[in-house]
């Protein structure tokens, strides 16, 4: 966000262990290890996950849970472990094997989305176990938090005023971190899509699949793509649908962002003024400009929540950006802004802004093991999306440089978006006071001899531009396939009847679509059915 693999030091070091403990060691050992002598992960390898039903009353009873274990520092593996949640649909014929779903997010629970989500995935089971996780920092598995509240990626380190006072405000970005890191526990130094990659090739191994059968989504793709970099002997049918950038700054992303998020909330507009129900009225001019208002209005007097804490406008434009993925979720997020508007009822707003994880202080295990679903922080989704993007990305201006070139920052995300500017920024500059993050993404993800890949790009996409999935594609070489999706949204599984079809024909059956063909955009007001017909 990596070279063929050479066992022959892991060999000499192991040359009494048996031949199984050897393949394993081998199948474990990401491509740009030829060189250096690597630990032994054969026991992680080894293990076989133990289903039973998920407890929880929003848990379907069809979908079992278990979990894996995977080192906490792959360098050190004696240092501690981790635990990572699954989740699973049995497949309903004759299994293949197993499909690994990634939701995204950053941060995004695999666990908790396949529960409420999973009917679209019914047509895999005709082939597929449907497998998704909680990736290490996130959900049950080791969850990052910055602390109590919900406001952590908006207004904890940032206020307006100190935009204006350089020195103030890295000074409160440095504490932000360090309380981050008081929050989080062991597992922050060790967060990253490079070991979440690690972490991958364990669960495929734990699951008995040769190779890795995997449908990503927005983040997703990105480590979907690590993956094929660090192992791409074992890519199977590999899925990328709302293609991740590899080589944008985390600046960079961001002004993309924010002007996509400013364009659906656009379009939101267009369709809630048309409502008599709208909360900003039916003056689509003066919608626009409410929406400002209260954004402002919150951030100078906070709200207080029925889960400890205050509701700050930027706490409101990330539920916002949230809720802007999906057409389909525009009525909920109008009742939600109306009760916000109406009443000063926060919780409707608070449930896109936590990715519907359970609101609660929550706790870290130090141990490394699952945590019980509500105990999930309240704070985790945007705590897991900080934390992995600065790992992510290598950049970390001095001290000197954030203060030279903040005036002309806060102009060019305020450009892009009046409403999404600041949040963005934010998210920007919350990466300062911690460690730097990893180079290999950019520098070492290109070119992957693996099997062919299938690249899904939507013309529409207000969170990852098209012109992301071309350069992808390109960066990925020959491998990559590139399916042009007319329609509008973020990702086009959930969205597009033809782009549902080509991806669960690839999955099944290995039928690829010719790389630069297109999708059209599906009528008004049609909907992907759980077939993928509509």
């Amino acid at each position: 966000m990596l070279a063929k693999l050479s066992t022959r030091s892991a060999v000499r070091r192991c040359a009494g262990a048996s031949a199984l403990a050897l393949a394993l060691l081998g199948a474990g050992l990401p491509a740009a290890a030829a060189d250096r002598p690597q630990p032994d992960l054969s026991r992680f390898y080894r293990q076989k996950p133990v289903w039973a039903a998920c407890q929880g009353p929003d848990m379907p009873k069809d979908l079992q849970c278990a979990k894996v274990t995977v080192p906490l520092d792959y360098a050190r593996p004696h240092a501690g472990t981790l635990d990572l949640a699954l989740a699973r649909y049995r497949a309903t014929g004759t299994s293949r094997g197993s499909v690994l779903l990634n939701f995204g997010g950053p941060g995004v629970a695999g666990i908790t989305e396949l529960a409420s989500g999973g009917k679209q995935f019914m047509g895999l089971t005709n082939g597929y176990d449907v497998v998704s996780f909680d990736p290490r920092g996130v959900g049950r598995s080791s969850p990052v938090s910055c602390g109590e509240g919900t406001d952590v990626a908006a207004g904890l380190a940032v206020k307006d005023a100190d935009l204006g006072r350089p020195k103030v405000l890295l000074e409160r970005l440095r504490q932000a971190a360090g309380q981050c890191a008081r929050h989080s526990g062991p597992v922050l130094p060790h967060i990253g899509t490079v070991n979440a990659s690690r972490d991958l090739d364990v669960i495929r191994q734990a699951l008995g699949d040769d190779k890795l059968n995997y449908l990503g989504f927005s983040y997703g793709t990105r480590l979907g793509a690590v993956y094929a970099a660090q192992f791409p002997g074992k890519v199977g049918r590999l899925v990328l649908d709302g293609v991740d950038t590899l080589t944008e700054s985390l600046a960079e992303q961001g002004v993309a962002g924010a002007e996509g998020q400013q364009t659906a909330l656009d379009d939101f507009l267009d369709w809630c003024t048309a409502d008599v129900a709208c909360p900003f009225g039916q003056d689509r001019r003066a919608a626009g400009d409410e929406v400002l208002r209260l954004v402002r209005s919150l951030d100078r007097d906070p709200v207080p929540t029925d889960f400890g804490g205050a509701f700050s406008g930027q706490d409101l434009v990330g539920a916002i950006g949230q809720a802007l993925y999906s057409k389909e979720l525009w009525p909920s997020l109008e009742r939600a802004l109306g009760s916000l508007v109406e009443d000063g009822d926060t919780r409707r707003v608070l449930a896109f802004a936590t990715g519907g994880i359970n609101l609660s202080a929550g706790r870290q295990r130090r141990d490394g093991g699952l945590v019980d679903a509500q105990e999930v922080p309240a704070d985790n989704l945007p705590a897991a999306l900080m934390a992995v993007d600065c790992a992510d990305d290598p950049d970390r201006p001095a001290a000197a440089r954030l203060t030279k070139d903040l005036a002309d920052l806060r102009a060019a995300y305020d450009e892009a978006s009046p409403v999404f500017g600041r949040y963005r920024l934010t998210q920007l500059l919350m990466c300062y006071g911690r460690p730097r993050g990893t180079d290999f993404i950019r520098d070492r993800v290109r070119d992957v001899d693996s099997a062919k890949m299938l690249l899904v790009g939507t013309r529409g996409d207000p969170a990852t531009p098209y012109r992301w999935a071309e350069e992808t594609a390109r960066r990925l070489g020959p491998s990559a396939v590139l399916l042009d999706n007319k329609g509008e949204g973020h990702t086009g599984y959930s969205s597009s009847r033809c782009v549902h079809r080509k991806i669960d024909d690839f999955l099944l059956y290995g039928s690829l679509p010719a790389s630069g063909s297109s999708c059209p955009a599906d009528p008004a007001g049609g909907r992907v059915t759980t077939d993928g017909t509509g």
